[in-house]
């Protein structure tokens, strides 16, 4: 891709965000009750492309459960309230509440982060790790269990122990390498995720050589996004991004470039910045094996705290990078993945949308629907998650 000269002695390449594209029609339409959206990483088959983020407004063990009912899969933070307190729903209750005076102009943003630090002060519960795990397990769906790169080490030993099926490695930035010359050890990526025996997803990244290091840890999985969710605002406070569509497109030619190196298939999963059918379909088109959903999720009736979301750098210690967003919920979580929807805006019925597209384009699966061509339209207004 041709680099455009930004001033002189300093030039970068033109990005895309997923509402900068189109997919074109091809030659052939098919119906769309005979397309498949069916998934899988490792020994784990999924009916369709979608794991839930491990945002505690968006998945708990109710909803891990309630995801592997209806096909995908849901991520659990094991340093989230669900690890941290016995019953969190009162601490859920009144961080929505919290949401709410957000949106009406009561209290102070200082307020509403000191009293969120409080709340994710309680100490994470190794005994919680494994009674979630079990919950999920014994309802018999896939468990995924999430942590930050920096509790990775601390907190592996006990979620290794709790045996879920697959374990997300998941920060705003993550790399294999990480350069520091204090005294303590950087986790080093390539070591650990080869040593497990769960599948590991690592992320995010956004950049070609960022994915394909990630890659070569052993990852079965890369996430690809840098705060391009709604409730982030990492690309206005460190001025760091990549515009989703590019991004994914990017891993994409990592992927394949890892394929020829060494024989292993590396999945892409989109992470953020997607809010209907269209916006997934759009990044399969551009490389994404799956979607890791929030806030199209946190507009469920299940949702933990009723349409509140926020990110755990929303309250970060030094540096809060996110805010905290009310969703106004729009139906069940069946409704809005599978449908039937009685809404024309694309939030419910989302694989529903999802096979429209690849029926009306004629592609039967959706790796073949990764093939499909794109073209750039013009720019419209950016949306709060856009980027």
């Amino acid at each position: 891709m041709a680099e455009i000269e930004i001033g002189i002695g300093k030039s970068g390449r033109r990005g895309y965000s997923l509402d900068e594209v189109a997919i074109v029609p091809s030659r052939r339409t098919r119906d769309a009750d005979e397309v498949e959206t069916s998934w899988q990483i490792d020994a784990y088959q999924f009916d369709i492309p979608v794991i839930a983020a491990p945002l505690d407004g968006v998945s708990s063990p109710a909803t891990a459960i309630e995801m592997g009912r209806l096909g995908g899969a849901a991520a659990v933070h094991a340093e989230g309230l669900w690890c941290r307190y016995e019953d969190p729903t009162d601490v859920l209750f009144e961080i929505a509440e919290l949401t709410a005076q957000r949106g009406s102009g009561q209290g102070s943003e200082t307020e509403r982060i000191t009293r969120m630090r409080e709340i994710y002060s309680s100490a994470v519960q190794p005994d919680l790790i494994a009674q979630r795990v079990s919950e999920i397990r014994e309802a018999g769906a896939t468990v995924c269990i999430a942590v930050t790169p920096a509790s990775t080490e601390s907190l592996l030993a006990h979620i290794v122990r709790a045996e879920p099926d697959l374990l997300v490695i998941h920060g705003t930035v993550t790399s294999a390498e990480h350069l520091t010359e204090g005294a303590h050890e950087p986790l080093d990526l390539k070591h650990l995720v080869r040593r497990l025996e769960v599948p590991v997803l690592v992320g995010g990244c956004a950049s070609y050589q960022a994915a394909l290091h990630l890659m070569r840890t052993g990852a079965a999985g890369v996430l690809v996004g840098v705060g391009p969710g709604v409730a982030s605002t990492t690309g206005r406070v460190l001025g760091v991004g990549n515009p989703q569509a590019t991004a994914i497109a990017d891993a994409r030619a990592a992927r394949m470039r890892h394929l020829d190196e060494t024989g292993v298939y590396v999945h892409v999963i989109a992470d953020g910045g997607m809010r209907t059918g269209g916006d997934i379909a759009k990044a399969v088109v551009c490389g994404a094996d799956g979607v890791m959903l929030g806030s199209p999720l946190a507009r469920a009736d299940e949702a933990p705290a009723g349409g509140a979301l926020w990110s755990r750098s929303s309250f970060h210690h030094s540096l809060p990078r996110g805010g905290m967003r009310r969703m106004d919920q729009v139906g069940s979580l069946e409704q809005i993945l599978n449908g039937p929807s009685d809404r024309a805006d694309g939030r419910t019925n989302l694989m529903g949308a999802l096979r429209k597209s690849m029926a009306v384009t004629g592609y039967g699966t959706l790796k073949d629907f990764q093939k499909a061509d794109l073209m750039v339209i013009s720019p419209p207004t950016i949306r709060p998650g856009a980027q």
